[in-house]
Protein backbone atom coordinates (compact mmCIF):
# COMPACT_ATOMS: atom_id res chain seq x y z
CA UNK A 1 0.00 0.00 0.00
CA UNK A 2 1.10 3.55 -0.76
CA UNK A 3 0.01 7.03 0.29
CA UNK A 4 0.56 9.09 -2.86
CA UNK A 5 3.33 11.15 -1.25
CA UNK A 6 6.14 11.04 -3.83
CA UNK A 7 9.58 10.47 -2.30
CA UNK A 8 11.73 11.36 -5.28
CA UNK A 9 11.83 11.72 -9.04
CA UNK A 10 13.66 8.86 -10.76
CA UNK A 11 15.05 8.67 -14.29
CA UNK A 12 14.50 5.87 -16.78
CA UNK A 13 17.95 4.61 -17.78
CA UNK A 14 16.80 1.87 -20.14
CA UNK A 15 13.62 0.25 -21.45
CA UNK A 16 13.93 -3.33 -22.69
CA UNK A 17 10.79 -4.09 -24.67
CA UNK A 18 9.58 -7.63 -25.23
CA UNK A 19 6.68 -8.74 -27.39
CA UNK A 20 4.09 -7.96 -24.72
CA UNK A 21 6.14 -6.77 -21.75
CA UNK A 22 9.04 -4.55 -20.74
CA UNK A 23 11.85 -4.27 -18.22
CA UNK A 24 12.49 -0.81 -16.78
CA UNK A 25 15.90 0.21 -15.45
CA UNK A 26 15.34 3.18 -13.15
CA UNK A 27 17.95 5.48 -11.64
CA UNK A 28 17.16 6.51 -8.07
CA UNK A 29 18.82 7.54 -4.82
CA UNK A 30 16.59 8.08 -1.80
CA UNK A 31 14.38 5.00 -2.14
CA UNK A 32 17.46 2.76 -2.42
CA UNK A 33 18.27 3.36 1.27
CA UNK A 34 16.36 0.27 2.40
CA UNK A 35 14.97 -1.17 -0.85
CA UNK A 36 15.30 -4.95 -1.27
CA UNK A 37 14.66 -7.27 -4.19
CA UNK A 38 10.98 -8.17 -4.09
CA UNK A 39 9.88 -4.88 -2.54
CA UNK A 40 7.07 -2.85 -4.07
CA UNK A 41 7.70 0.56 -5.61
CA UNK A 42 5.08 2.87 -7.09
CA UNK A 43 6.40 4.13 -10.44
CA UNK A 44 4.17 6.94 -11.70
CA UNK A 45 1.48 5.39 -9.54
CA UNK A 46 1.91 1.83 -10.79
CA UNK A 47 2.89 -0.78 -8.22
CA UNK A 48 5.96 -2.64 -9.54
CA UNK A 49 8.32 -5.14 -7.94
CA UNK A 50 12.05 -4.48 -7.71
CA UNK A 51 13.71 -7.40 -9.50
CA UNK A 52 17.34 -6.32 -9.21
CA UNK A 53 19.36 -3.60 -7.49
CA UNK A 54 22.57 -1.72 -8.12
CA UNK A 55 24.19 1.22 -6.31
CA UNK A 56 22.35 3.72 -8.50
CA UNK A 57 18.99 2.18 -9.27
CA UNK A 58 16.78 -0.85 -9.71
CA UNK A 59 14.90 -2.78 -12.38
CA UNK A 60 11.25 -3.79 -12.57
CA UNK A 61 9.21 -5.95 -14.92
CA UNK A 62 6.09 -4.50 -16.54
CA UNK A 63 3.46 -6.93 -17.79
CA UNK A 64 1.15 -6.69 -20.81
CA UNK A 65 -1.90 -5.66 -18.75
CA UNK A 66 0.04 -2.82 -17.12
CA UNK A 67 1.32 -1.51 -20.44
CA UNK A 68 -2.23 -1.53 -21.83
CA UNK A 69 -3.75 0.34 -18.90
CA UNK A 70 -1.07 2.87 -18.00
CA UNK A 71 1.24 5.48 -19.48
CA UNK A 72 4.31 3.34 -18.66
CA UNK A 73 4.14 2.22 -22.29
CA UNK A 74 5.24 5.74 -23.31
CA UNK A 75 8.37 5.79 -21.14
CA UNK A 76 11.77 5.99 -22.80
CA UNK A 77 15.37 6.54 -21.77
CA UNK A 78 15.59 9.88 -19.97
CA UNK A 79 11.94 10.00 -18.89
CA UNK A 80 11.32 11.10 -15.33
CA UNK A 81 9.03 9.12 -13.01
CA UNK A 82 7.54 9.63 -9.57
CA UNK A 83 8.77 7.06 -7.04
CA UNK A 84 7.36 5.96 -3.70
CA UNK A 85 8.20 2.96 -1.55
CA UNK A 86 5.41 0.98 0.09
CA UNK A 87 4.19 2.63 3.28
CA UNK A 88 6.01 1.64 6.46
CA UNK A 89 3.82 0.49 9.35
CA UNK A 90 5.24 3.23 11.58
CA UNK A 91 5.06 5.98 8.94
CA UNK A 92 2.75 9.00 8.73
CA UNK A 93 -0.30 8.65 6.49
CA UNK A 94 0.16 11.92 4.64
CA UNK A 95 -1.97 11.23 1.55
CA UNK A 96 -4.71 8.63 1.14
CA UNK A 97 -4.96 4.88 0.57
CA UNK A 98 -3.24 4.17 -2.76
CA UNK A 99 -3.04 0.59 -4.04
CA UNK A 100 -0.84 1.26 -7.06
CA UNK A 101 -3.43 -0.40 -9.30
CA UNK A 102 -4.09 2.13 -12.06
CA UNK A 103 -7.70 2.34 -13.27
CA UNK A 104 -6.79 3.97 -16.57
CA UNK A 105 -5.31 7.04 -18.18
CA UNK A 106 -6.43 10.63 -18.38
CA UNK A 107 -5.43 13.37 -20.82
CA UNK A 108 -4.40 16.83 -19.66
CA UNK A 109 -6.73 19.30 -21.34
CA UNK A 110 -5.59 22.54 -19.73
CA UNK A 111 -2.89 23.87 -17.41
CA UNK A 112 -3.33 27.35 -16.00
CA UNK A 113 -1.90 29.38 -13.15
CA UNK A 114 -4.18 31.06 -10.61
CA UNK A 115 -2.02 33.23 -8.36
CA UNK A 116 0.19 30.64 -6.59
CA UNK A 117 -1.93 27.62 -7.57
CA UNK A 118 -1.55 25.63 -10.79
CA UNK A 119 -4.75 24.12 -12.14
CA UNK A 120 -4.76 20.92 -14.18
CA UNK A 121 -7.92 19.93 -16.04
CA UNK A 122 -7.90 16.25 -17.02
CA UNK A 123 -10.24 14.45 -19.41
CA UNK A 124 -11.13 10.88 -18.41
CA UNK A 125 -13.48 8.06 -19.34
CA UNK A 126 -16.93 7.86 -17.69
CA UNK A 127 -15.88 4.60 -16.01
CA UNK A 128 -13.25 6.58 -14.09
CA UNK A 129 -15.18 9.81 -13.58
CA UNK A 130 -18.03 7.99 -11.83
CA UNK A 131 -15.80 7.48 -8.77
CA UNK A 132 -14.41 11.03 -8.68
CA UNK A 133 -16.12 13.42 -6.26
CA UNK A 134 -15.45 17.06 -5.52
CA UNK A 135 -13.12 17.45 -2.52
CA UNK A 136 -12.36 13.72 -2.74
CA UNK A 137 -8.98 12.14 -3.42
CA UNK A 138 -7.49 11.11 -6.77
CA UNK A 139 -4.07 9.70 -7.60
CA UNK A 140 -2.39 11.22 -10.67
CA UNK A 141 0.89 9.57 -11.69
CA UNK A 142 1.23 8.36 -8.11
CA UNK A 143 0.54 11.76 -6.53
CA UNK A 144 -2.24 12.07 -3.96
CA UNK A 145 -4.30 15.13 -4.92
CA UNK A 146 -7.64 16.69 -4.01
CA UNK A 147 -10.35 17.07 -6.64
CA UNK A 148 -11.43 20.71 -6.97
CA UNK A 149 -14.05 20.27 -9.69
CA UNK A 150 -15.65 17.42 -11.62
CA UNK A 151 -17.97 17.31 -14.63
CA UNK A 152 -19.38 14.66 -16.95
CA UNK A 153 -16.25 14.72 -19.13
CA UNK A 154 -13.34 15.90 -16.99
CA UNK A 155 -12.11 16.95 -13.56
CA UNK A 156 -9.66 19.49 -12.20
CA UNK A 157 -7.13 19.67 -9.40
CA UNK A 158 -5.34 22.67 -7.95
CA UNK A 159 -1.72 21.98 -7.03
CA UNK A 160 0.56 24.07 -4.87
CA UNK A 161 3.98 25.05 -6.32
CA UNK A 162 5.79 22.70 -3.91
CA UNK A 163 3.94 19.64 -5.28
CA UNK A 164 4.60 20.71 -8.86
CA UNK A 165 8.29 21.24 -8.10
CA UNK A 166 9.02 17.90 -6.41
CA UNK A 167 7.02 15.69 -8.81
CA UNK A 168 6.72 15.23 -12.54
CA UNK A 169 3.66 17.50 -12.61
CA UNK A 170 6.03 20.33 -13.42
CA UNK A 171 7.03 18.56 -16.66
CA UNK A 172 3.51 17.78 -17.82
CA UNK A 173 2.09 19.63 -20.80
CA UNK A 174 -1.36 19.90 -22.33
CA UNK A 175 -2.05 16.73 -24.31
CA UNK A 176 0.05 14.49 -22.05
CA UNK A 177 -1.40 11.28 -20.66
CA UNK A 178 -1.32 10.55 -16.93
CA UNK A 179 -2.10 7.49 -14.82
CA UNK A 180 -5.25 7.68 -12.70
CA UNK A 181 -6.23 5.63 -9.68
CA UNK A 182 -9.60 6.25 -8.04
CA UNK A 183 -10.10 6.26 -4.30
CA UNK A 184 -10.40 2.54 -3.54
CA UNK A 185 -13.03 3.04 -0.82
CA UNK A 186 -15.66 4.15 -3.33
CA UNK A 187 -15.10 1.06 -5.48
CA UNK A 188 -15.47 -1.29 -2.51
CA UNK A 189 -18.64 0.44 -1.31
CA UNK A 190 -20.18 0.13 -4.78
CA UNK A 191 -19.28 -3.56 -4.94
CA UNK A 192 -20.81 -4.29 -1.54
CA UNK A 193 -24.02 -2.43 -2.37
CA UNK A 194 -24.47 -4.13 -5.75
CA UNK A 195 -25.72 -7.74 -5.59
CA UNK A 196 -23.60 -10.08 -7.67
CA UNK A 197 -26.77 -11.55 -9.22
CA UNK A 198 -29.86 -9.51 -8.28
CA UNK A 199 -32.20 -11.96 -10.02
CA UNK A 200 -30.75 -15.46 -9.83
CA UNK A 201 -31.97 -17.81 -12.50
CA UNK A 202 -34.65 -20.27 -11.42
CA UNK A 203 -33.76 -23.93 -11.73
CA UNK A 204 -35.71 -25.86 -14.41
CA UNK A 205 -35.17 -29.07 -12.48
CA UNK A 206 -38.74 -29.46 -11.12
CA UNK A 207 -41.00 -32.46 -10.48
CA UNK A 208 -43.13 -31.69 -13.56
CA UNK A 209 -40.04 -31.39 -15.74
CA UNK A 210 -38.75 -34.79 -14.58
CA UNK A 211 -42.17 -36.41 -15.24
CA UNK A 212 -42.19 -34.96 -18.76
CA UNK A 213 -38.79 -36.51 -19.36
CA UNK A 214 -40.10 -39.98 -18.46
CA UNK A 215 -38.91 -40.31 -14.88
CA UNK A 216 -41.21 -42.34 -12.62
CA UNK A 217 -41.56 -40.43 -9.39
Amino acid sequence: MFTGIVEEIGTIKKVQKGQHSAILSIQAEKILEDLKIGDSVAVNGVCLTATSLDPHGFTADVMHETLDRSSLAYLKSGSHVNLERAMAADGRFGGHIVAGHVDGMGKIQEIRRDDTAIWYTIQAEPSILRYIVEKGSITIDGISLTVARVSAKDFAISAIPHTVQITTLGERREGDFVNLENDIIGKYVEKLLTPADPKPAQSRLTKDFLLQCGYDL
